[in-house]
């Protein structure tokens, strides 16, 4: 969407207007949606969050509570809270799935090479999770998601400085955790 359609879009959405909180959720629904897959780890519960964090949405906008700047971090920060609620009430430690669509297919690869390669998916998916959940969510943006730093940062509500180091000091304790886990 062009930034003035964008705009335009986002104040229709201020006056609940239907057709406008369908592009809303159209442009939107697959990026959260893979977002807070990368936190859960299962399709069900990331579907399940997903619808939630767009009824979040909306009550927000209904209550007068919406975005100050940028709309796309706004929703970004909701997925991020629903998720965090979701542990809370589950009350075990958050999970990160490295499903990426990455070809480990046997009829593919030599089985001995896929074997090693999910054990290095299991051994990466274990130190993500124990980041912080702020470096987990810029590992996850920036690297499963394809994210640029300023993307990142606008998503998460941070100056590009901060994602940086949250991104350098994240990468310093999996290249640690990796090392420890070999």
């Amino acid at each position: 969407m062009a930034a003035d359609v964008a705009e335009r879009v986002l104040e229709r959405a201020r006056a609940l207007d239907t057709r406008a909180l369908e592009l809303i959720y159209d442009q939107y629904s697959d990026r959260i949606y893979r977002y807070i897959y990368h936190r859960v780890g299962d399709p069900d519960v990331a579907e399940d969050l997903t619808a939630l964090t767009f009824t979040k949405m909306l009550e927000a906008i209904h209550s007068g509570k919406e975005w100050r700047t940028s709309f796309s971090g706004w929703l970004y920060r909701i997925a991020h809270n629903v998720v965090v609620d979701h542990f809370r009430k589950k009350g075990r430690a958050q999970q990160v799935s490295l499903d990426t669509g990455l070809p480990l297919r046997a009829e593919k690869a030599d089985p001995f090479i896929a074997a090693e390669k999910a054990l290095q998916f299991e051994a990466l998916r274990d130190a993500i999770n124990k980041l912080t959940p702020e470096q987990a969510d810029v590992i996850i943006m920036r690297f499963l998601e394809g994210y640029s730093i300023a993307e990142v940062a606008q998503r998460l509500g941070k100056t590009e400085g901060a994602v940086k180091a949250l991104q350098f000091r994240a990468i310093e304790r999996l290249r640690r955790l990796m090392k420890d886990a070999a």
